[in-house]
């Protein structure tokens, strides 16, 4: 797969109960730090851009260790190299695909399908 190599932080966010006035705040936990990773964009498909349809951008990403328990919905922090295209954006996990060997071999990876993820009112 082509593309530089990365590191990721993978992010959880879970919803927490309700508070005194009724609302729940979304909180993440970073499950991974410093994980390495490739990624490539995904091309859009043609006949859709010809009709002038709106596509999400998506992304092929591949983390070097397979036995990661990385869920859809998951996000992906990308934190180096921070010269880079992709430092410090985040991307929504929203496809799991598992390499064929064992996830305790050293050579095996997860590959993931990713879109850009942006949160409003982020800081």
């Amino acid at each position: 797969m082509a593309g530089e190599t990365f590191r990721v932080d993978v992010w959880r966010f879970t919803q927490l109960t309700d508070d005194s006035v009724g609302g729940a705040n979304i909180t993440g936990t970073v499950v991974y730090a410093g994980v390495p990773a490739r990624i490539v964009s995904v091309p859009e498909e043609m006949l859709l851009l010809q009709q002038g349809a709106e596509t999400l951008r998506t992304f092929r990403v591949r983390l070097q260790r397979g036995i990661l328990d990385v869920r859809e919905n998951d996000e992906i922090l990308f934190t180096f190299p921070p010269t880079g295209h992709f430092y410090n954006k985040k991307f929504r996990v929203i496809g799991v695909n598992f390499s064929g060997m064992s996830p305790y071999d050293p050579r095996s990876q997860l590959m993931l399908t990713v879109d850009r993820s942006e949160r409003a009112h982020s800081g």
